[in-house]
């Protein structure tokens, strides 16, 4: 293996791998992935939120709407998303926009779509006796929904929230194509400027992923076998 394989590249730039130029530069490589997802997400867990309440609506002029919105988005590709941001943003702030910036909307723009079909499932997963209940007891509607029937529902969604954010981590390796530093950029600019050992950067690159979505691929199962346990209760 050690004829074929050298990883000595790795241990060179391990820093630049990680965190990039930083703290003399820019935020790159793996820190600026992870950035790129945690914002993005909890972005997302807020868009999806109001996404989904409003695609249950009880008013079809909100409802019809959003629902429009979400299978739109839902129907493009993210890279097409990612490429609106990119040049649509600084022209509707009529300013430049920072790469990184308009990746994160363009993530949390796709994202809070998928999102929503969470909170729109957790929600109904509720038995309508518990809107019931809390009807009669005086409360309005609204009241029912962010009191009682929602947070029944989150505590259902938080391993479906996880998984979708196993997905946003990889789907920030897309911010590579209008140049953002994040680690699958930083890997083809070593690569590019090493002309060498791609084989040993991009089996390095896909470990760091693995070993990632996995950690919280297992703290997904985690959380669904305790609510489960709880649910049993």
């Amino acid at each position: 293996m050690g004829d074929f394989l050298n990883f000595q590249v790795i241990a060179d730039n391990f820093t630049y791998f990680m965190i990039g130029r930083y703290p003399n530069g820019p935020l790159g490589g793996l820190g600026l992935t992870l950035y790129l997802a945690v914002v993005s997400c909890l972005l997302s867990v807020v868009g999806g939120l109001i996404l989904g309440l409003l695609s249950i609506s009880g008013n079809r002029w909100v409802r019809w709407p959003s629902l429009l919105f979400i299978n739109t988005v839902r129907g493009l590709p993210l890279l097409m998303v990612i490429f609106w941001m990119y040049f649509l943003l600084p022209i509707l702030l009529r300013k430049t926009t920072p790469e990184s910036q308009t990746v994160i909307m363009g993530l949390t723009l796709f994202t809070s779509a998928y999102m929503s079909q969470i909170v729109r499932a957790g929600i109904e997963g509720i038995p309508k006796g518990q809107t019931e209940a809390a009807l009669s007891t005086g409360l309005k509607p609204w009241q029912a929904m962010l009191y009682v029937v929602l947070p029944q529902g989150l505590r259902n969604m938080i391993p479906s929230f996880v998984n979708q954010f196993v997905s946003l981590i990889k789907d920030t390796s897309l911010a590579f194509i209008v140049g953002v530093s994040e680690l699958t950029h930083v890997g083809t600019q070593i690569n590019n400027r090493t002309m060498a050992f791609p084989t040993e950067i991009f089996i390095f690159i896909a470990a760091v992923y693995f070993v990632i979505c996995y950690a919280f691929t297992s703290l997904s199962r985690v959380l669904e076998r305790r609510l489960s346990w709880h649910k049993a209760l």
